[in-house]
């Protein structure tokens, strides 16, 4: 009797206790809030270095072509334009068909 007494004093969810409408929420840690806190500040900072460049716009215009970024960009897609199977019409498929097809 003492024992459902005590088990009846807790207000339990109904149900699965951890999914729901009315489930059981964990309690925050003082570790999960400074981990929030740390993401932001990250986050923060980021924005600041988004908001100002290292280099302003005319600075930054032309670098990629005294760095040689375009040759470099053509050199690749060459590259992968070799490893890509050239296009085969289905005339190209069937003409071994053509070859052994005899008619009287």
């Amino acid at each position: 009797m003492r024992i459902t007494l005590t088990l009846f004093r807790r207000k339990m969810p109904p149900g699965n206790i951890y999914g729901g409408k009315h489930r059981k929420t964990p309690k925050v840690t003082e570790l999960e809030t400074g981990n929030a806190t740390k993401k932001l500040q990250v986050e923060e900072q980021n924005m600041f270095y988004l908001r100002h460049p290292y280099l302003t716009l005319d600075q930054s215009w032309g670098h990629a072509k005294a760095l040689g970024k375009a040759k470099a960009f053509i050199r690749q897609k060459n590259v992968e334009q070799q490893k890509v199977m050239p296009n085969v019409t289905l005339e190209e498929r069937y003409k071994n068909l053509r070859l052994t097809d005899v008619w009287d």
